[in-house]
């Protein structure tokens, strides 16, 4: 026991992790999810989709100029605002079906901060060299040797860097347009700031903070243990088949008396955050199963059945151990659960998709003017005035006619006009993908009650047709 004196450090020292390089499965599939997750990234903003003369021709384009969400055949319109929303609920069920069924798979293959900081860990093995080779040249003092080293590998870590903020205001811009602009030292000062933001953050937190971004800033870690249960896939080791640990030598001596870990460490020298699975579930497993192919490899060399640590759930483990089979994978991922955050999953997407084929490409908004509220005009009807706005979404001029519905005897006329020009309809051209703006002047007859609701409507009258319709309120003297 240590004394009542004694004073402890709050916190510790890191200890840096430097995992050995792996072969097997699981490590095959994360180079394949890191290539496709890199090349979306960095190839999607470059990608072209025709949209006509009137629209921009990037796929996926967020332009904040214009208030714009595009992806490909979608445009989203800031009174739209809800598709967003629905997205990012969705991916939150993603996350917690995903979580639920194979435990912290997104942490262990997908999540940004993996994919880059194991892209970082490929770059020091390529410069340092394997885990013994980066611990003696961390031990080593500074020599050219070791800074030339260090050199070299930070420029390409800042370059991998670059590229990744590069590559992010490429989103909210036209690609090229704002390549030769960047270059050209022509851009908004946001393109800058942005990339040299998100360059020094990736620079940092991929290749210096790495394994402590996951367990220490992230909050999802500590969200996850309410989606596990004891039917969850996650990386687990048999302590009831490995233990008692034991060398190679000692375990082949008295094969009785001892399980079959060896206690060789492999699945500690590979793990990116550096801990020992064997400890059980951690919140510095980030389940990318490198430990498995570690394990699997060992258990080969030694001619002992694979799966000593593997893809298991609490409940198969207890059945294994009691000799009982295990239950089928795809039974353990179909449970209710699931099944639930499936369901809600994919209710919320095919009503998203419904609202998206449905929505019309016509939209009117109207606000009546409340200074003044009415006018007497000289012929003893009632003048209201309102400001009309028509939203064409289509990537073309339009031709639309707006009326009113519900007001009997009522005449339309705009500010451009003179009221002995005015008519039941209003004809106008409404410019590609904008929102023009009408001050439409509306009288009608002084008697009939003193608050009388009707509604504008739209129409659009080119071959593809559309509307829409915005109830309003129609103001006389009392």
């Amino acid at each position: 026991m240590l004394p009542a004196d004694t004073a402890l450090p709050l916190y510790e020292k890191r200890r840096g992790v430097y995992p050995k390089a792996v072969d097997g499965f699981y490590r095959r599939l994360k180079w394949a999810i890191m290539a496709v997750t890199l090349a979306i990234y960095w190839v999607t903003p470059w990608i072209r989709w025709d949209r006509g003369p009137y629209a921009p021709d990037q796929a996926v384009l967020v332009d904040l100029a214009h208030r714009r969400f595009y992806m490909f055949a979608i445009e989203i319109w800031p009174h739209e605002f809800y598709y967003v929303a629905g997205l990012l609920i969705m991916a939150g069920i993603g996350l917690f079906l995903v979580t639920s069924a194979v435990g912290r798979a997104w942490c262990g293959y997908a999540c940004p901060q993996t994919v880059w900081t194991d892209l970082y860990q490929h770059v020091e093995r390529f410069i340092d060299g394997d885990r013994n080779a980066q611990i003696r040249l961390a031990k080593a003092s500074w020599t050219p040797a070791k800074l030339v080293r260090r050199l070299t590998k930070w420029s390409v870590w800042l370059a991998i860097a670059f590229a990744t903020g590069g590559a992010w205001i490429f989103y909210f811009a036209d690609a090229p347009s704002l390549q030769r602009a960047f270059w050209t030292g022509t851009a908004a000062p946001t393109a800058y700031a942005t990339v040299a933001l998100l360059t020094a953050t990736t620079f940092i937190l991929g290749g210096f903070m790495r394994e402590q971004v996951c367990i220490y800033m992230c909050p999802w870690p500590r969200i996850q243990t309410a989606m596990l249960d004891e039917t969850s896939l996650v990386v687990t080791y048999k302590d009831w088949r490995g233990e008692q640990r034991a060398s190679l030598k000692k375990a082949q001596a008295a094969p009785g008396d001892f399980g079959d870990c060896i206690d060789c460490n492999q699945c500690v020298a590979v793990c990116p955050t550096g801990i020992d699975i064997r400890e059980g579930p951690q919140v510095g497993c980030i389940t990318c199963a490198l430990c498995i192919d570690a394990c699997d490899q060992v258990m080969a060399q030694i001619g002992r059945p694979r799966g000593l640590i593997d893809y298991c759930t609490q409940d198969d483990a207890e059945a294994e151990k009691r000799g009982a089979p295990s239950r089928p994978v795809l039974k353990t991922l179909l449970r209710p659960r699931t099944l639930a955050y499936l369901a809600g999953w994919s209710g919320i997407g095919a009503a998203m998709l419904f609202a998206l084929g449905a929505r019309t490409r016509v939209d009117i908004a109207a606000q009546q003017d409340r200074n003044p509220i009415f006018v007497a005009l000289s012929d003893g009807a009632i003048r209201n005035a309102y400001t009309v706005k028509l939203r064409n979404m289509e990537a073309r001029p339009r031709p639309m006619e707006v009326s009113v519905e519900g007001l009997a005897d009522a005449q339309l006329w705009t500010d451009t006009m003179v009221r002995e020009r005015a008519r039941p309809v209003i004809r106008t051209m409404v410019p590609a993908d904008s929102v023009a703006k009408l001050r439409i002047f509306i009288a009608a007859p002084p008697t009939g009650p003193q608050r009388q609701d009707f509604a504008f409507t739209v129409r659009a009258t080119d071959h593809e047709g559309g509307g829409d319709r915005e109830d309003a309120r129609f103001e006389r003297p009392q």
